[in-house]
């Protein structure tokens, strides 16, 4: 048994109370067998002899025959109850995994693959749990009932089939260990597949503006194709392994039936101790041949167990890594979450290594940030801003270091009810395929009409959304289709607005938007940001005259801190140059609202990831 099956075993009970009730069942059909072949010999014999038919041993075997078909029913009903629960359990396993895995680390995963695992990968169990656990359990069984039997009806028969029942095995064993590697490559070829198709359709608009749609079509016809000979390989081998067990299990019963004609010729057995060693012969090799069958079909569906198994030891490492810089032993004490009005936000000396990558996103950044106080990080892209808030929503675990909420290592709470009082807008909201109303209502289920409607108009949001066909019930597209990129930040922002929490974490929140918007959008953050802890990630300075303290990010860790900017009048010496040219239209506060007529380019508007699926 492979690792992979004895986890299954280990950490699904439907699969321990599976094989329980399929050995009984299979013992209680080993009885029926043996009895049934004891019966139809005994009514064949008395029929040769010129006997008349006898009642009772043919009620019994009519009997007995009612039973098998019962109890064949009773197997397959069960199976298929354990195979549903199996599928839901593992389901429910790696959707809970991938709802606790950080944003960083479900942005490095192909979520085609995903997407491929949970509905057919996940399917491929069925043949698995329907038909090779309980072919196994009868492999166990039946054998051993059967050569029992024969031992005491005719010992040498059983002698042949104890001697040439173990090349079954053998034979399959041989063939199996080539199927397996056959199948868990034709699996990775359909995840591939299905990885590379999901990504071709969202990227298709992009595609054809390239006029690369029709390459990108024959590279699916080949990965296609690659995965069709991937199969067909397969099936040879399934094949070849069928022909190879058919053949052994013929060649054995041939080797106990022609000494028992010949006996039978001479007179030194019976007519029916011979015909109940015909009939049971065929029965001791059968459950093996069923299972040399029955595993190629379940082959697949081993294979995605151990991509399921890898997913959840991914997710177990995150939280070990998450959980031990913060909790004495590496337990997760779940402590009650300090007041966040009250409480001081401090990263210690925390480095966060993605994998993949050789330069860590921050090294040793120490940054402590008081009740109420306003903070804005400024950088070029990709210095490990967005990462510094990721660490302050446990989405991201410190590889050394420590992340405190007024004293309390991050790792010691309950990172549900933590971010219970934090509001985020991150770079790249999601949207989701509901109405704009429940879209602004992520930030609080239980908001009224009335409350969703105030956090848009917070948020400039309301004047748009009036315009839609049916207002605040307009159903959105996919990822928010129908709107533009500045129209889906500031429905972010209501979100935010609507929530209402103490600590306010926002990643560029005039983003995508026109000067007006971004005017309007930044006075109506200031009034947000009144009274709250905020720590606001900033290309554009609208924000920075607002800001308690500028906080420049680079390569990984911070520079010194410029001074305050209440007025937003002095140089800030740690201001990154690339923002030296819009700082100088915040030196007039009439003009501090005034955004640069010119975007930065860093800002335009691009795809939403799957990896924004999480928002305030």
């Amino acid at each position: 048994m492979k690792p992979a099956e004895r986890r299954l075993m280990r950490e699904l009970p439907v699969l321990r109370r599976h094989m329980t009730y399929s050995t009984v069942l299979a013992l209680v059909g080993g009885g029926l067998v043996v009895a049934q072949a004891v019966l139809l010999a005994t009514v064949l014999a008395d029929g040769f002899a010129g006997q008349p038919p006898r009642t009772g041993p043919l009620a019994a075997l009519g009997a007995v025959m009612a039973l098998r078909a019962l109890l064949a029913w009773a197997r397959g009903g069960l199976a298929q109850r354990a195979a549903a629960e199996t599928k839901r359990t593992l389901r429910d396993k790696v959707t809970d995994r991938l709802r606790r895995t950080g944003p960083q680390r479900l942005a490095a995963r192909r979520h085609g693959e995903t997407v491929t695992l949970l509905t057919r990968g996940v399917d491929a169990v069925d043949p698995y749990v329907v038909g090779y656990l309980p072919t196994m359990a009868a492999t166990a069984v039946v054998p051993l009932t059967v050569v029992g039997w024969l031992l005491w009806t005719d010992w040498t028969s059983a002698l042949i089939i104890v001697v040439t029942l173990p090349l079954i095995p053998v034979f399959g064993a041989l063939v199996g260990m080539h199927t397996a590697r056959r199948t868990a490559r034709q699996w990775q070829l359909l995840a591939r597949l299905g990885g590379h198709f999901l990504d071709v359709v969202a990227g298709l608009p992009t595609l054809r503006a390239f006029g690369r749609e029709l390459h990108q079509s024959r590279v699916v016809g080949e990965m296609a194709d690659a995965h069709r000979r991937a199969t067909m390989r397969t099936l040879r081998v399934a094949f070849l392994s069928s022909f190879v067990l058919e053949t052994v299990a013929t060649l054995s019963v041939a080797l106990v039936a022609v000494p028992v004609g010949l006996r039978l010729l001479h007179g030194d057995v019976d007519l029916r101790t011979a015909l109940v060693v015909l009939f049971l012969a065929p029965e001791a090799y059968l459950p093996l041949r069923a299972a040399g069958a029955a595993f190629h079909d379940s082959a697949e569906g081993v294979a995605v167990a151990e991509r399921v198994f890898a997913i959840l030891d991914e997710g177990e490492e995150e939280q070990e890594g998450r959980r031990g810089p913060g909790a004495p032993g590496g337990q997760a004490t779940d402590l009650p979450v300090p007041d966040p009005r009250t409480a001081t936000l401090c990263l210690d000396g925390v480095t966060v290594q993605y994998p993949g990558r050789a330069e860590p996103a921050l090294h040793r950044v120490s940054l402590s940030v008081a009740p109420g106080e306003h903070v804005a990080l400024v950088g070029p892209s990709g210095a490990g801003k967005s990462t510094l808030l990721a660490l302050l929503l446990g989405f991201a675990s410190p590889a050394r270091g420590r992340v405190t909420v007024g004293g309390t290592g991050l790792a010691e709470l309950d990172l549900d009810a933590w971010r219970a009082h934090v509001a985020w807008v991150p770079q790249r909201p999601h949207l989701f395929a509901i109405s704009v109303a429940d879209n602004i209502r992520l930030g609080r289920p239980g908001a009224s009409d009335a409350e969703v409607r105030r956090a848009a108009r917070a948020a400039c949001a309301d004047r748009f959304v009036a315009e839609l066909p049916l207002a605040y019930d307009t159903v959105l597209g996919e990822h928010g289709a129908g709107l533009s990129a500045g129209q889906r930040q500031r429905i972010a922002l209501a979100r935010a607005f609507l929530k209402d929490a103490p600590v306010l974490l926002l990643d560029e929140p005039t983003a995508h938007l026109d000067p007006e918007s971004e005017a309007a959008v930044t006075r109506a953050t200031v009034d947000l940001m009144r009274g709250r802890t905020s720590i606001v990630v900033a290309h554009r300075t609208s924000l920075l005259p607002h800001a308690d303290r500028v906080v420049t990010v680079r390569e990984g860790g911070l520079a010194p801190t410029g001074p305050a900017v209440e007025s937003a009048l002095g140089p800030v010496p740690a201001l990154d140059p690339e923002l030296a040219p819009d700082l100088e239209r915040t030196r007039d506060p009439e003009r501090a609202l005034d955004p640069d007529p010119d975007p930065d380019p860093a800002t335009a508007p691009g795809p939403a990831p799957a990896e924004s699926l999480v928002t305030s």
